[in-house]
């Protein structure tokens, strides 16, 4: 049976990298990226300037600008690395299809029976070590028989040195070798046990079949994982080596130190399983087309998204999804991005209701001195459910009128929303209250469906309603043929009622502190129809009120 064989990808730079693709000219200075941690800032990924510089992951910015005055620096924003370290994921999946990602830097791949597809495992790490540097990134890669073995072997050597020392192994010493005792940096001579430094781009190493216990021997305790106290706890008591463990009774080393350290040590040498759990890469929806010349009439850029708008809702309608955010980008040749978002009724995958909503869009990006590049992705997506008509052929013929209509209300809302803004098209659903002015709430239509289970009301209501307005009548509970509102004088020519509502008592309403309301639908000489309510009193007086008006 053939070898399991794991390959660790490390990315040391990941996020400073990250920001150098993105501004050319931070590769010529010292530059790291910035976490902040309340009140804390501290330096996250270096570049090779600013490691060379003597800064290192973890120091506090005011340190950094004091030891390197041309420090540059950025924020660095997780969300981002994330979808970076994604698209890497994505890379990785034409070595083996499984890939693992292990945030915030690093990607395992499971190369067992792949690699002599790529010329064998030396070939197959370097063209992963050419491609990143294309690619402008850092690579260190381990490959091994087992995930521990692989995770060290990418991250440390027998080299690695460390730039502190540990306090511990100089009061251990003898008085009359103190003096001597500072000389002495390398953590096989008493120092602290190596940190995770980066190495020179495209380190590679690889280890043999069965040799994940010769590979492991010379490294610190450091690459087997374990936590930070307890690399200090071997450290004090001359355990520096994984090979230093490997000659210790098991038990003595369990009762000191915990089952972790053994854990860890038989996972790094294939005595205990270690499974890899890979992910398949999030889907992304992506295209760009480029430019041998600067474009900028509309028409031109309407045909670019048109032809990318195409091969996107292929793209979608293979994976089942369809778009419900679009981002269109528009690359000029003075190195500035102008971009709009085109948000959809309903999740599309139909070019033609795609596009006159994307062209509604296009005005709003400025051209300037040309464009060279168009950029459209789908941001967000959701998936389609593909549906098959059947029945005989008026069924048929119905369902499709009633799929077509309720694509014209969703093409229409599109529209209205490329415009207005999505969040200001709105629909009405029906709600669980007595209350009239409650009896519904308020939607947003691009997502939510048209309400099909409105309550069947034994009085009928008002097409209008506002808040009630106060109308002159007898404070008595039957309205008089006569009273005036809004400064005009009314008769009455039918009256029908009353319906008594009463308040929610176990909520507080303001509106209904005048106590229960007797509701009347009352038609006037004037051909209008009202809808007038007597309030018997509470916190507030009673009377006559106007609260809407039939169509």
């Amino acid at each position: 049976m053939a070898h399991r064989r794991i390959l660790s990808l490390w990315f040391p730079r990941l996020g400073a990298e990250r920001w150098q693709r993105a501004e050319p000219h931070l590769r010529d200075v010292p530059m790291a990226t910035v976490i902040t941690q309340g009140n804390a800032q501290t330096l996250g990924a270096l570049n090779a300037l600013a490691s060379a510089a003597g800064l290192y992951a973890g120091q506090p910015v005011r340190d950094a600008h004091a030891q390197c005055a041309d420090l540059v620096t950025r924020a660095a924003y997780e969300h981002r690395e994330q979808a970076f370290l994604n698209a890497l994921h994505r890379w990785a999946g034409k070595f083996s299809p499984w890939v693992a990602a292990q945030p915030p830097d690093a990607l395992v791949i499971d190369l067992t029976g792949c690699a002599h597809l790529f010329g064998g495992e030396t070939a197959l790490c370097a063209q992963m070590v050419e491609e990143c540097s294309d690619l402008g990134l850092t690579v260190r890669t381990g490959l091994a028989d087992t995930l521990g073995a692989a995770w060290a072997l990418a991250r440390y050597t027998t080299g690695d040195r460390q730039q502190t020392r540990n306090g511990d192994a100089i009061d251990q010493e003898a008085p009359a070798t103190r003096a001597k005792a500072g000389k002495r940096r390398h953590w096989e001579r008493g120092g602290a046990a190596p940190s995770v430094t980066a190495g020179p781009a495209g380190d590679s190493r690889v280890a043999a079949p069965g040799a994940a216990w010769a590979a492991l021997a010379p490294l610190p305790v450091a690459a087997l994982r374990l936590p930070a106290h307890t690399q200090d706890a071997l450290v004090r008591v001359g355990l520096r080596r994984v090979g230093d463990l490997m000659d210790q009774p098991r038990a003595s080393l369990a009762r000191r130190f915990g089952r972790g350290v053994l854990d860890r040590l038989d996972q790094a040498i294939g005595s205990a399983p270690e499974p890899i759990s890979p992910a398949r890469a999030p889907d992304r929806f992506a295209l760009r087309l480029s430019f041998p010349d600067p474009i900028g009439l509309e028409e031109d850029v309407a045909e670019g998204f048109s032809r990318m708008t195409d091969r996107m809702c292929d793209s979608l309608t293979k994976q089942g999804r369809g778009a419900r955010v679009i981002r269109l980008e528009a690359h000029r040749c003075d190195q500035i991005m102008h971009w709009q978002t085109v948000t959809l009724a309903n999740a599309m995958q139909d070019p033609a209701r795609i596009m006159p909503l994307i062209r509604l869009k296009i005005p709003e990006l400025e051209a300037g001195p040309g464009i060279d590049m168009l950029r459209m992705e789908a941001v967000h997506t959701e998936p389609v459910h593909a549906r098959t008509m059947a029945g005989h052929a008026e069924a048929t013929a119905e369902a499709m009128r009633r799929r077509d209509g309720g694509r014209g209300v969703e093409d229409l809302i599109g529209r209205l929303g490329a415009r207005l803004g999505m969040e200001a098209i709105t629909r009405y659903h029906p709600a669980e209250s007595h209350i009239p002015e409650k009896a519904w709430k308020t939607v947003p239509a691009a997502w939510s469906e048209a309400a099909t289970d409105w309550p069947v009301m034994d009085r009928p209501r008002p097409a209008l309603m506002w808040p009630p307005e106060p109308v002159m009548a007898p404070d008595v509970p039957r309205l008089s043929p006569e009273f005036r509102w809004r400064g005009r004088d009314w008769v009455t020519a039918a009256v029908r009622g009353p319906e008594r509502i009463a308040p929610e008592w176990w909520l507080e309403d303001p509106a209904w502190r005048s106590g229960p309301r007797d509701y009347w639908d009352v038609h006037t000489t004037r051909g209008d129809r009202l809808w007038l309510f007597y309030a018997h009193g509470g916190e507030l007086s009673s009377g006559w009120f106007c609260h809407g008006a039939f169509a």
